[in-house]
């Protein structure tokens, strides 16, 4: 193996590894490129009304965890707070949501519009289609194996 794709892997002991045949076989490289496909995929599916799927999931958050401020929903959300402000404020500008001081403190709560909400009524059987579609293309041992996964990823 040449300087160029061989390193010593600390993981296994000191081995030789191929970077160039491990790198397509990395975790992440794979789990950010299915997730990126899956967006698309969703996105696809939503675009003819007018939202994204992170759109789609900020107002489903928005909707059933009603009263909680933005920086709570990030954190329930395991975003940035200055991505869900982003998503919240293409929101707002639809007319989807609007954003309101909170009770206590000086946080802002973001709430669904009537706009909003029957909008979102509308997206949920598409998102529901389409989990389906690809639910039956998997095994349901394997859609619960890829969630173990996943989890145990989100914790390492």
């Amino acid at each position: 193996m040449s300087e160029e794709t061989s390193r010593k892997d600390p993981g296994r002991a000191g081995e030789e590894v191929n970077v160039e045949e491990e790198f397509p076989r990395c975790l992440f490289l794979n789990t950010v490129k299915t997730a990126r496909y899956l967006t698309r995929k969703y996105d696809r599916k939503l675009a003819p009304l007018g939202v994204t799927t992170m759109q789609y999931f900020v107002m489903m958050f928005l909707r059933y965890n009603k009263g909680r401020t933005i920086n709570e929903i990030a954190s329930l959300m395991d975003m940035d707070r200055s991505t869900l402000t982003r998503n919240i404020d293409g929101l707002v500008r639809k007319d989807l949501a609007v954003k309101t001081m909170a009770e206590k403190g000086n946080g802002r709560v973001c709430l669904l519009t009537d706009k909003g909400e029957a909008l979102l009524d509308r997206l949920i059987p598409i998102w529901l289609e389409a989990r389906e579609s690809m639910r039956k293309q998997l095994a349901e041992q394997d859609v619960n194996e890829y969630r173990t996964v996943l989890h145990l990823l989100s914790i390492i």
